[in-house]
């Protein structure tokens, strides 16, 4: 540790106090500079953007932009908003180091479009992590949901219906695919094992993860999917990932594979998946995340009785502050001391 070194820190996006202090108690090398005043008001754990309604003054809106103009390390994105990041990016030549609060924060920083000397100057990084071990959890509800039949048990169950009886899937017996083996990739690959399912992940390089059975690359999902029961998608969005799940993929799934969504909409063709909801093909999905958020009111997806839709809250949990704190704490030090940063974003394809 190089004790002589301190970095002054503003906060950008909600943070309390006690949580401050925690990141201080961390890394005691930390000048945490925060205006509550200046600052919106969480309304749940996990309310990074604040209360819609919190409004600044112009006179504390220039008080707000003179802070993080002046700060080495900014704990958020400026309003979550990337325009307000390019502009104090420009504003600020000190800024050397910014923690977005979203796992896909990358996307963030990519529609800042920032220049090459300024990506170059300032290192970004993600709370990727923070979120797969609730994320797994969901992957988990949602494949065993679609395994145990939940759209007809509470079907039946409305309309007071006492059915004959009918045989339900065994995780145990089924072969998973998760698209994405990054940090939730990971957590849901270890639980799925533990349940005696087997395990199929995609990654672009070789890698060997606990509990997943076999590798293949993304471009050969098409040729794996007919033989799977069961999908999970954590991929962050980017322009290599979009529309990876396309109607080429939907058209040769197994009739009555679950589908499981917590990485970032834009992955799925949801056109493709709603044709393949509306003939069986995907015969249930749990899906916590849209190509467009909020899901327009007039969707598909919304009326469909195989789906099953969580409005992107499937990651919150009560330590995730307190998670991503500590994460930027640790960035700070190996920021300080001049080590690799934990979850620094790849600012060409920008995950």
């Amino acid at each position: 540790m190089t004790s002589d070194i301190r970095i002054r820190v503003v906060a950008s996006t909600p943070i309390s106090e006690e949580l401050i202090a925690r990141v201080i108690s961390i890394e005691p090398r930390v000048d945490f500079i925060s205006r509550q005043d200046l600052l919106p008001p969480m309304r749940h754990p996990g309310d990074h953007g604040g209360d819609p309604e919190f409004r600044r003054t112009t006179e504390q809106q220039a008080e707000f932009d003179d802070l993080v103009d002046s700060a080495e390390a900014l704990y958020g994105v400026p309003g979550e908003n990337p325009s307000e990041l390019s502009r104090t990016v420009s504003a600020n030549p000190r800024l050397r180091f910014v923690q977005t609060m979203p796992a896909g924060g990358g996307a963030q920083v990519a529609k800042a479009a920032l220049s090459t000397e300024q990506l170059s100057r300032i290192a970004f990084s993600t709370s990727a992590g923070v979120h797969a071990q609730p994320l797994a959890e969901f992957a988990l509800f949602g494949l065993l949901a679609g395994a145990k039949s939940l759209p007809r048990l509470l079907n039946q169950q409305a309309d007071r219906q006492w059915s004959d009886r009918w045989t339900m899937g065994l995780i145990c017996e089924q072969t998973i695919l998760i698209v994405g083996l990054g940090s939730i990739g990971r957590a849901t690959a270890i639980k799925l094992s533990a349940l005696g399912a087997t395990v199929i992940g995609t990654s672009r390089h070789p890698v060997e993860v606990e509990g997943v059975s076999r590798i293949i690359h993304p471009d050969d999902i098409v040729n794996v999917i007919g033989t799977v029961h069961g999908v999970v998608i954590t991929l962050p969005g980017t322009a290599t990932t979009e529309g990876l799940l396309s109607a080429a993929v939907f058209d040769r799934v197994t009739p009555g594979t679950t589908l499981v969504s917590v990485g970032r909409g834009t992955v799925i063709d949801e056109t493709a998946l709603i044709a393949a909801l509306a003939d069986g093909r995907i015969g249930f999905a749990a899906l916590d995340v849209f190509a467009s958020e909020p899901l327009v009111s007039d969707s598909p997806l919304w009326s469909s009785p195989r789906v099953l839709i969580s409005p992107h809250t499937a990651a919150l949990n009560v330590a995730e502050d307190r998670l991503i704190a500590e994460l930027f704490a640790e960035n700070c030090r190996r920021l300080l001391d001049g080590e690799e940063l934990i979850n620094r974003v790849n600012t060409h394809e920008f995950y």
